[in-house]
């Protein structure tokens, strides 16, 4: 008997020595523009003569993150329905399946069109049905619900969630899709009075004053007038119009869970879109929206947003009204909102945030932008987002919209050789969500800042540390992370994305 409690403690010092060992020997995974997902393994130090660049405290956390998401856009799936079958089951597996490289788990979808839709439309363009009769999905049966099924059959457990570009247009007082006039469109510049109320904006001495003080502002100026018609029955009926999404939805075996009443209310665009004041917002989620979905879908959480504006002192008048409060469970931020979200977040701590869309380039496909997605993915989870949502994932050619926007993509098809590649986007992707599944602690970052490091550090359900970090100077630079007792110190190759995995 005492020979064999002699072995088995024998046998547990071994156990335990190899984990500690384990856990001070990291993989090293580190892409730069010709050297992508390359792999090696470096030993913790157990001192070093630099003050570390990030220490970790295992008792304070950031967030607990839940998940990444891409959106399903109809240009997207045109693009992925240019290659094989063998082609697109590779691509759907890589970027879905919960053992693949992105193992997306959620998936945006628009309430009709967006600016990457072939063409616009809405669930209902029967001007004066007000009871919704003429309401139907079957414009999303073309491509967008094939997308999500090809989806699926990769990670049947995806979830989903939406936001509409524009509501149907007679709901509008300008009676179409954009908020504004363009050569790419064809709404009467006649209209466009209508955002501010006046010919050329604000004529108000002191408002002319400050939109030449907000440098640095978007808006600069904000709109007067909510382009969604201010009419009861038409708010009623617009919010019976989501209700009837998500029932569509459902009856198709696609699980909606959230709701954001307008994608990018600050952008006034000359594609898909709808301007709206803090009054209206207000109005709509509050009497509208949130009791429409409390009564017709509990289940579903309404959240505010998406917000693209850095202008606080807007998103702190909306957020000022305590009824609405109430009824809103988390909020999305996105481009220039990303510079308010922890100020906002400080404020509403309790509330729930994503980045609800990553930007999406100028249609380069370069290392640059690879760099920036790998900057802003630090940022949305380094100040408290639990969820990160990618744009279109895959993209024709230069990526152009119909519209003429040209866009950039995690994968690049080219319409000529029907070939693909993988952008340096969707390794700066694959850099974090590779690694950080869902229940992931965040436990620690920095910003980017003067020194071009972003560097996050979480640790996994399995209780593994990983440091996720960038270094986008055209030098060498060291990096120390201060991991409990021990150190991870390394040198960062320049222009270098780096993912280090305990073992």
């Amino acid at each position: 008997m005492k020979t064999r409690l002699k072995m088995y403690c024998i046998s547990c010092l071994f156990t335990l020595g190899a984990v500690q060992l384990s856990a001070q020997t990291y993989n090293w995974i580190h892409s730069s523009e010709n050297a992508t997902w390359q792999q090696s393994t470096v030993r913790l130090k157990s001192e070093v003569n630099v003050l570390p660049d990030v220490s970790v405290d295992e008792k304070a956390k950031i967030t607990t993150f839940k998940t990444w998401g891409v959106t399903f856009n109809e240009l997207c799936w045109d693009a992925l329905g240019a290659l094989t079958r063998e082609e697109q089951d590779e691509i759907l597996k890589k970027v879905f399946a919960p053992d693949g490289d992105l193992r997306i788990g959620r998936g945006r979808i628009s309430l009709g069109a967006n600016d990457y839709a072939r063409s616009w439309y809405s669930c209902d363009e029967v001007e004066g049905d007000f009871e919704l009769r003429y309401f139907n999905i079957d414009r999303d049966k073309q491509a967008i619900i094939p997308f999500i099924r090809a989806a699926q059959k990769y990670n049947p457990a995806l979830t989903f969630w939406i936001s509409p570009w524009s509501p149907p247009s007679w709901l509008k007082i300008n009676g179409d899709y954009p908020v504004l006039s363009s050569p790419s469109n064809h709404l009467s510049p006649k209209l466009d009075y209508l955002l501010y109320g006046n010919v050329g904006g604000t004529t108000d001495p002191d408002e002319m004053k400050l939109v030449g003080e907000r440098k640095g502002k978007f808006p600069r100026q904000l709109a007067t007038t909510d382009y969604m018609i201010q009419d009861p029955r038409y708010l009623q009926t617009y919010a019976n119009y989501f209700c009837k999404f998500i029932d569509a939805y459902k009856a198709e075996g696609i699980p909606i869970d959230m709701v954001m009443y307008q994608n990018e209310a600050y952008s006034y665009t000359p594609y898909p879109g709808c301007a709206w004041t803090a009054e209206g917002t207000i109005l709509f989620n509050r009497d509208y929206l949130a009791p429409a979905l409390k009564k017709a879908h509990p289940e579903v959480k309404l959240y505010l947003g998406t917000l693209n504006t850095n202008r606080q002192d807007h998103v702190e008048k909306m957020l000022s009204d305590k009824q609405l409060q109430d009824c809103v469970s988390g909020m999305g931020f996105q481009w220039e909102g990303r510079e308010i979200l922890a100020a906002i977040r400080q404020q509403h701590p309790d509330w729930s945030y994503i980045c609800s869309e990553s930007e999406c380039g100028w249609g380069s496909f370069d290392w640059k932008s690879g760099e920036h997605t790998f900057e802003l993915i630090n940022h949305y989870l380094g100040n408290g987002c639990n969820e990160y949502n990618l744009w279109n994932f895959i993209l024709l050619d230069n990526g152009e919209s119909t519209w003429g926007w040209k866009q950039n993509a995690l994968i690049r098809v080219d319409s000529k050789t029907r070939t693909f590649t993988y952008t340096p986007e969707y390794f700066a992707v694959k850099h974090y969500a590779h690694y950080i599944a869902s229940g992931s602690e965040v436990l620690a970052y920095k910003p980017e800042g003067d020194d071009k490091k972003p560097v996050l550090v979480v640790r996994t359900p399995a209780k593994k540390y990983v440091v996720i970090a960038g270094n986008f100077k055209e030098e060498s630079q060291k990096l120390t992370v201060k991991l409990g007792k021990r150190y991870l110190e390394v040198v960062l190759a320049p222009h270098s994305m780096n993912t280090f995995e305990m073992k």
